[in-house]
């Protein structure tokens, strides 16, 4: 017996619709829910757990597959990227605490330098939301990098879209160790080390990661042309980045004119 799609109220004479693609409607009952929960399982092993390895062993060569067109087996890297965010703010807020850890250690650093009351708690606020939602902040940022990033490897004939998918695999990387440097900062701070010392040589180590990210992209360029690219990248990046800060403080300029006509 045919039936009358509910989406659209065409016609079904199969078990989709011809028209928008529907299912057939069948009712929700055990079956379903268990049909549901092995296709979720199976879905997200098998594209997740993929290109997290793959990252892993080679973040620009993974990136590079994916704006080729190897998509199939891949978890998209937006929405990768936003799993990952979210995993990492909640085992930095919920399980480490790292916004405790953050504002005990600053809040000891202001008492040493005496710091006033109201700056000691705007910094320890501003810290603690800081280290709370580090990884989506840097989340944030990923269009700014890719405009530098294309601007810098422009040559690389990458369009703004395609660098956005560079990056957000940078990204997806760098968040990968941080879940993995997360815990033995952790552990670090309980035997009364700095909390800063892993993130600072994850800092220091940057250069070096986006080299050998570009070079998986493009292993036939030579090591001279991608080192001067970076530093075209870095330039554009300080650029873009002192052009918000100057608009920043115009708007606040004018804001505060504004309050005071």
């Amino acid at each position: 017996m045919n039936e009358i799609c509910k989406n659209c109220q065409n016609t079904i004479t199969e078990n989709f619709c011809g028209n928008c693609g529907q299912k057939k409607f069948k009712r929700i009952d055990k079956k379903y829910v268990f049909d549901e929960i092995q296709y979720l399982a199976l879905h997200t092993s098998k594209g997740f757990f993929y290109s997290i390895k793959k990252i892993l062993r080679n973040p620009g060569k993974t990136a590079k597959e994916f704006i080729d067109g190897n998509r199939v087996n891949h978890y998209k890297p937006i929405l990768l990227a936003l799993v990952l965010g979210g995993l990492t703010s909640f085992i930095s807020f919920n399980i480490m605490h790292s916004d405790q850890v953050v504002t005990d250690l600053y809040s000891d650093q202001f008492e040493m330098i005496k710091t006033d009351d109201r700056m000691k708690n705007f910094m320890a606020n501003y810290m603690k939301i800081f280290s709370s939602y580090y990884s989506f902040i840097l989340l944030s940022t990923i269009p700014f990098f890719s405009l530098a990033g294309y601007w810098a490897f422009k040559k690389w004939r990458y369009n703004y879209f395609e660098s956005i998918i560079l990056n957000t695999y940078l990204y997806i990387y760098y968040t990968l160790i941080g879940l993995i440097i997360t815990p033995l900062n952790y552990l670090g701070v309980k035997f009364n080390f700095s909390p800063m010392i892993l993130p600072s040589i994850s800092l220091l180590a940057t250069p070096f990661l986006l080299y050998w990210f570009y070079k998986g992209t493009n292993p036939e360029k030579h090591s001279s042309e991608i080192i001067v690219n970076l530093l075209k990248f870095y330039l554009f990046l300080a650029l873009i980045f002192i052009i918000i800060y100057l608009l920043l403080i115009i708007s606040v300029v004018i804001y505060v004119v504004l309050t005071k006509l």
